[in-house]
């Protein structure tokens, strides 16, 4: 708040005298590591409030969070409000993405009993394994996730003396030492598929276009450009390392695309951001991730339309979930 103009009464000015000079001794032994330690605490402390996977809540939730904030995002929101009932939440503690897919895939699984997916599901599974073991994968790195998340598949299919109930579900995805474990299955498989399209996700990794690779094609010679692509390949795998794999680093396009096509299954995600609208209205965005393959009827030039039956909200750095009316 900015000082009012004119002359200190005779009492503020001694005040304001007598103050002692701020010692910034302390603050100059303050580095860019402390800084980001202390942030880093702070959103751990925020994000502990909240459980891993939220309780079902009506969209109207949603309206009420924004409701002192932009007009633009309420007029998103009651647009929202026409396909949508409810939202489910999940923490922001950077694993958000994963969190949201796992549990409304699950929960997708649960209601449907859909066996015929799950075993496309499992098939899908047993070649990603293949895939981080021609990488170079130890079994040992992997497998206690691969196992873990298989058992949760077979888990929500009733019939068996494993099977669980919503509650059930619900209870275990905010069991640490269970929604941690498949967050990191669906990390090692997004890794895995990105280094095995390395060529694919390179552009976008390192923010190229197509037209510039082709640029590069032409204007290098042979020797030049495959140093470029055993560079362009070391990056990927620098990528999956620091971005992909640890826990807590969030996810992006390329994360969505590589688990949409690694285990074959749709994703749409739907956009609620301060964007501008067009001239006919307030608009909500959204993209579907379809999978390049895992054998959907797209994947094998088919015209038909494939809908996904997981949706995500996505507001600037975190995922939900959204229910359809």
């Amino acid at each position: 708040m900015q000082n009012k103009d004119g002359p200190l009464a005779d009492g503020e000015s001694e005040a304001a005298t007598s103050n002692p000079t701020p010692d910034f001794d302390d603050w100059a032994k303050f580095g860019d590591d402390d800084i980001m330690q202390q942030q880093t605490a702070i959103r751990a402390e925020e994000a502990e409030k909240t459980p891993f996977v939220g309780d079902k809540e009506p969209l109207s939730s949603l309206a009420a969070e924004y409701q002192s904030g932009s007009p633009i995002l309420l007029e998103k929101i009651k647009v929202l409000g026409e396909k949508y009932a409810a939202i489910r939440r999940t923490r922001g503690d950077g694993n958000c993405f994963f969190r949201s897919f796992m549990f409304s895939y699950l929960e997708h699984i649960l209601e449907s009993q859909d066996r015929a997916e799950v075993d496309r599901a499992k098939s899908n599974v047993e070649q990603c394994r293949k895939t981080l073991q021609s990488l170079g994968y130890a079994d040992f790195t992997f497998e206690d996730f691969f196992a873990l998340f298989l058992e949760q598949l077979e888990s929500v299919l009733q019939g068996n003396g494993t099977s669980i109930s919503q509650e059930e579900l619900l209870l275990r995805s905010r069991d640490q030492s269970i929604s941690d474990y498949v967050v990191m299955f669906f990390r090692f498989v997004t890794s895995g598929e990105i280094r095995k399209r390395s060529e694919f996700f390179e552009p976008f990794i390192m923010g190229l276009t197509n037209a510039t690779v082709e640029q590069l094609v032409f204007s290098l010679e042979v020797a030049a450009l495959a140093a470029v692509f055993l560079k362009c390949f070391h990056f990927v795998n620098m990528f999956c390392k620091s971005s992909v794999e640890p826990m807590g680093e969030e996810s992006d396009h390329v994360h969505i695309t590589a688990l949409s096509d690694a285990l074959g299954v749709p994703i749409r995600v739907v956009y609620l951001d301060r964007s501008s609208c067009d001239s006919a209205g307030v608009s909500v965005n959204h993209h579907d991730f379809i999978p390049a393959v895992g054998g959907l009827p797209n994947a094998s030039g088919s015209t038909e339309t494939v809908s996904p039956f997981i949706t995500l909200l996505y507001r600037p750095g975190h995922y939900d979930i959204l229910y359809s009316k």
